[in-house]
């Protein structure tokens, strides 16, 4: 039978990369979203709102996806929001899809606040884990999104018969633009900033993550490991961590990506200085460098989004994650991570998204 996949949120960095993974291996596939982009040769735009369900319904009415990649997520103001909006999201699309009985796998993405907390509770003292993090992790007794949205594939699945994947990858780092999580981007928005005013590159988190031990994930492996999970059949109805395979100090990296955007480094200095206040006045500045270099996005909040940047390089602890469920069953892709770094920056550069 030939597969065709459902990518919910394709413009994202995640949902993006899959798609174009997905193309290039030869599935048949479709990407929805609530403004949908034709800039992906192969894709099949869809556009719905998914708290619509009447909108998803006639987006729907001529497609049978096989599987269905929900990589999408909204931000309220409150966890409890967060909640409600989230899995009713996943609600409305598992739904809208049920009567078809044609969908055979769905392969859902949260993330390491799955171990680390909510937004509102993030690493705090108390609910800190042990590390490397583990799939076998109870969950914590609070209030999360990504609790409920697995809870609504699961019950999805029982009634409708379907298998699943739960991936959890951490920080990922990839091309996408008007991003909700992007600090791969925003990075290298900020080095660019500091370049162009010559101003410092500053590091903003804590002392742990600047001493401990890190890992990311490639938005190009987080795709192979959906795809993997999906079509084999010994991963499939397993949650699973998903970084590059390899740890990485910000002590040595922040001085490397300094050095790719010739620009002079400060480490951590007895204090955290969050990026939001660092680039709080920036908005501007990046205008005038859009303007002068003739980039493709004039707007500092569509590739920025430092108040997600802090929230990872502020943790208290060191955050890593073990991929050993994932070897052990036979997905053994592995990526550099200053390679991935480094790809990312080539790739804004030759889309004019930084000078």
């Amino acid at each position: 039978m030939k597969n065709i996949a459902l990518v919910i949120g394709a413009s994202g960095i995640a949902g993006s990369n899959l798609a174009e993974t997905l193309i290039k291996k030869g599935w048949e596939t479709y990407g929805l979203s609530r403004n949908p982009t034709d800039n992906l040769a192969g894709l099949k735009p869809l556009a719905a709102d998914l708290l619509d369900i009447e909108t998803l319904h006639a987006a729907l009415t001529n497609l049978k996806p096989t599987h269905v990649f929900i990589t999408t997520w909204m931000r309220n103001d409150t966890e409890a929001e967060n909640i409600r909006v989230n899995g009713l999201m996943v609600r409305n699309i598992l739904q809208a899809l049920s009567p078809k009985q044609s969908v055979q796998h769905v392969a859902l993405v949260t993330g390491l606040k799955h171990y680390l907390g909510p937004f509102e509770a993030y690493a705090k003292e108390g609910f800190l884990p042990e590390t490397p993090l583990r799939e076998e992790h109870p969950r914590l007794d609070l209030e999360n999104f990504y609790y409920a949205q697995e809870d609504e594939v699961y019950a999805a699945a029982a009634r409708d018969g379907f298998t699943w994947s739960i991936h959890r990858p951490h920080t990922v780092i990839g091309k996408a633009v008007g991003n909700a999580m992007n600090m791969g981007t925003t990075l290298a928005v900020y080095a660019s900033i500091c370049k162009e005013t010559n101003r410092p590159f500053i590091w903003p988190g804590s002392s742990a993550q600047w001493n401990g031990l890190s890992d990311v994930t490639d938005s190009k492996v987080l795709a192979e490991h959906l795809i993997w999970a999906s079509t084999t059949d010994l991963a499939r109805n397993q949650a699973y961590n998903v970084v590059n395979g390899d740890v990485f100090r910000w002590s040595r990296l922040w001085y490397r990506i300094a050095d790719y955007f010739g620009v002079q480094a400060i480490g951590f200095d007895s204090k955290i200085q969050p990026l939001e206040l660092e680039m709080q006045n920036d908005a501007s500045v990046w205008e005038e460098i859009a303007q002068k270099y003739n980039l493709q996005e004039k707007a500092l909040s569509r590739l920025s989004t430092p108040w997600h940047t802090d929230l990872d390089l502020g943790r208290p602890i060191e955050v890593m994650t073990s991929m050993n469920k994932s070897r052990k069953m036979g997905f053994n892709l592995f990526q550099d991570t200053e390679d991935t770094f480094y790809a990312l920056f080539d790739q804004l550069r030759e889309a004019k998204l930084i000078p």
